[in-house]
């Protein structure tokens, strides 16, 4: 039977498909990988594995995150071979199933490549995220509260689970800051796309004469480094505070002051936590915490100077807002680092991020973030 044009169009999307996924699959080394993960896995059966408790769970840590990635990485060249292999029988009762399959494997391709460029030593971690409202007061705490509901939802959606860490409600309407562990592989790696000035441009409900106003919001992020973090830290050097733990009362609301405040004097970080549930453990959790903070600027610290070496122009990554959120006169959301611009700003604030996160990735990956905007008017977005 002679193939359709229909045919040869599926025949050659999958062809194309299965280029580029083997082209990941050896750059990636994922047999290398599946080698590494037999011989840990090789590693629980032994007698006394478990008699290091500590460096046991860590492994069994690897072992499950590593399992995910080699079977979506198998998984995915069995289906393309098999539906090429479909597609070349020119059967015409199941163009339409086969027309439907290649729509389905492209977004799975799409996905899969884009985690790909996620090769980052931390990209493959949990995260903690900061919210912290900024300058513009009441409309500032209230764009906080909207943020966190943006990053709540990008993570459901995304299938990450969202732990708080310790939240300060606003005085009026919205919260101060908020600290959120997001859990998940590679949530760090696309939640680095978010760190730094969001701003927002609308007509204030909080004003009664119903006037535009700019609010800003600072987002941190640094990933959430499981096991011993190599970064000591002096205990004459930190400050520490229990507090009660807010909340919006009934039986959430501890009775006993055990949240706990760490502020490391050297720096000026200050990190809270009140979401275990005694003392103790939010000290253990506030440290952990504090460390991965502390390695992160230490990490970049490196990476500034290692730019600076090789001549390479670095930003103050703190210093200029990074995307801009137009809600009045028209809507507009606009990512001043990579360019990337969308009308629907109630799908971005619905959490609908994934297309700045991909471009945010293949604008770093080709070394074309734009680091030279500066502060733009109230509506020039």
């Amino acid at each position: 039977m002679i193939p359709t044009m229909e045919t040869n169009h599926l025949i050659d999307a999958l062809t194309a498909m299965k280029t580029r996924i083997e082209g990941l699959y050896q750059r990636l080394e994922i047999d290398a990988k599946i080698r590494h993960f037999n011989l840990l896995e090789a590693q629980t059966n032994d007698a006394d594995f478990w008699n290091n408790p500590k460096n046991a769970q860590q492994i069994m840590q690897t072992i499950s995150r590593m399992k995910g990635e080699i079977e979506q990485w198998t998984s995915l060249r069995a289906h393309l071979d098999d539906t090429l292999e479909l597609a070349r029988m020119n059967d015409d009762t199941l163009a339409e199933a086969l027309t439907s399959e290649v729509q389905t494997l492209t977004e799975h391709v799409e996905r899969i490549s884009l985690q790909a460029m996620l090769s980052g030593e931390y990209d493959a971690e949990n995260a903690i995220l900061a919210i912290h409202a900024g300058a513009g007061g009441t409309d500032s705490q209230d764009w906080g509260e909207m943020l966190e509901r943006m990053f709540r939802r990008w993570a459901e959606q995304n299938g990450y689970k969202v732990e708080e860490i310790e939240k300060m409600d606003g005085e009026e309407a919205g919260i101060k800051s908020v600290t959120l562990n997001i859990r998940g592989d590679y949530a760090y790696g696309y939640l680095q796309s978010e760190q730094g000035v969001h701003r927002l441009v609308r007509l204030s409900p909080f004003d009664s004469a119903n006037r535009r106003h700019t609010s800003f919001v600072k987002v941190e992020l640094w990933p959430d480094i499981q096991g011993d973090i190599d970064i000591e830290v002096n205990e004459k050097d930190i400050k520490v505070e229990s507090y009660r733990a807010g909340g919006a009362g009934g039986q959430n609301v501890q009775k006993n002051d055990t949240a706990i405040r760490i502020t490391h004097i050297p720096s000026g970080i200050v990190v809270q936590c009140q979401n275990e549930r005694s003392q103790k453990q939010n000290r253990e959790r506030a440290m952990q915490i504090l460390k991965s903070r502390l390695f992160e600027i230490e990490r970049k610290k490196q990476e500034q100077q290692l730019a600076t070496l090789k001549g390479e122009s670095i930003s103050a990554e703190w210093g200029n807002q990074i995307r801009s959120y137009v809600l009045h006169p028209y809507h507009l959301v606009n990512d001043h680092r990579t360019g990337y611009k969308t009308g629907n700003t109630d799908a971005v604030l619905d959490g609908e991020l994934l297309p700045f996160m991909e471009a945010y990735l293949h604008a770093k990956i080709a070394g074309n973030l734009n680091t030279d905007f500066e502060d733009e008017g109230d509506i020039d977005a």
